[in-house]
């Protein structure tokens, strides 16, 4: 007879559940918001160009006395004898380009042209920073009390920014710029003008990030959170500033990259009409205004500031495209 089959599965002895580090399996962990954002605008390298310029622009702005020390002129100094005596355009070819003068110096006057582009970088940055400044404060503050408590007031806020959007600003910036004194509250000169543009600017573009602002708050004050909040005791003011305005900040965010390239050629178009700083405060649309008289005998003045402009205002659209993509990856493009 037979022996019987020795059972070898009855008798294996239970295996302990493999150490994750022993096994070498990685852990995975949770990212942020913010990781998450950045991780996909690390993976557009147009924005990120774009990003580089603007950083580098801005620093060009703070830095430009010290880059003119180094590199130029001051931007109000006559080189008269850089200029031929009987046409009193620069001598020499693109404009009078040296290692002394990089971006030649201006008919006429001869000041030096890449001083002047500098300074100017600093007027359109102020300019386009804090209209956009403005208009963000005003269209959230705005934007979410027409959102959140709708009826009457909604209305009234939604029929005011139909009215703004409708409403010249160019001609009613130049205008009021003609009638303005030459002192106000302190200021004189170019800074009068400068705080009327920022204002003017400012406020005029409220509207647009309001109806942004109004639509976000309409969708997410329906949302559990803010239900959740509004059943536990929150009021408005905790449901305001801890439950809505937080979700607000990445449309604020992108439409404020997207604004203020905007703002730069309204400041460039205000200048090249008369309506910007005054001279002899550098600006670009005030650079192309004189190169008008110019430019058919020296185009190369007329070539640089143009260019400045269409590289800036195209870096930051490329940007701020790539902002939003990043921060609203469902958006439709």
């Amino acid at each position: 007879m037979t022996a019987p089959l020795h059972d070898t599965t009855a008798e294996a002895a239970p295996t302990a559940p493999a150490d994750p580090a022993e096994s070498g399996a990685t852990k995975v962990e949770g990212r942020s918001l913010k990781q998450i954002a950045w991780s996909r605008l690390r993976q557009d390298k147009v924005a990120l160009a774009g990003g580089v310029f603007v950083l580098f622009l801005t620093l060009v702005a703070v830095f430009a006395p010290l880059i003119v020390n180094l590199l130029g002129h001051p931007p109000n100094e006559f080189h008269q004898d850089e200029l031929d005596p009987l046409t009193n355009l620069p001598q020499g070819a693109w404009g009078g380009v040296s290692s002394e003068f990089l971006f030649g110096v201006e008919p006429n006057k001869g000041r030096d042209v890449f001083s002047r582009i500098v300074y100017g970088a600093r007027i359109s940055l102020l300019v386009a920073f804090l209209a956009a400044v403005v208009a963000m404060v005003l269209g959230t503050l705005f934007g979410v009390i027409a959102g959140y408590f709708g009826g009457w007031v909604d209305a009234l806020i939604s029929r005011t920014m139909d009215v703004l959007l409708s409403f010249p600003q160019l001609l009613f910036i130049i205008s009021l710029v003609s009638v303005l004194p030459d002192d106000l509250l302190g200021l004189t000169g170019s800074g009068v003008r400068i705080a009327v543009l920022v204002l003017v600017i400012g406020f005029f573009g409220w509207p647009y990030v309001g109806r942004i602002v109004r639509g976000q708050t309409l969708s997410l004050r329906e949302r559990e959170y803010v239900e959740a909040a509004r059943s536990l005791g929150g009021g408005r003011r905790h449901i305001l500033f801890r439950e809505l305005l937080p979700n607000l900040v990445a449309p604020i965010l992108v439409y404020a990259t997207l604004m203020i390239p905007t703002n730069i050629l309204t400041e460039a178009a205000l200048s090249f009409l008369g309506a910007g700083v005054r001279p002899p405060t550098a600006s670009w649309g005030g650079m192309l205004r004189d190169a008008l008289e110019t430019y058919e005998h020296d185009p190369m003045f007329m070539v640089f500031p143009g260019v400045t402009i269409f590289v800036t205002v195209l870096a930051f659209n490329l940007f701020g495209d790539g902002l939003r993509d990043a921060l609203d990856p469902k958006g439709a493009r």
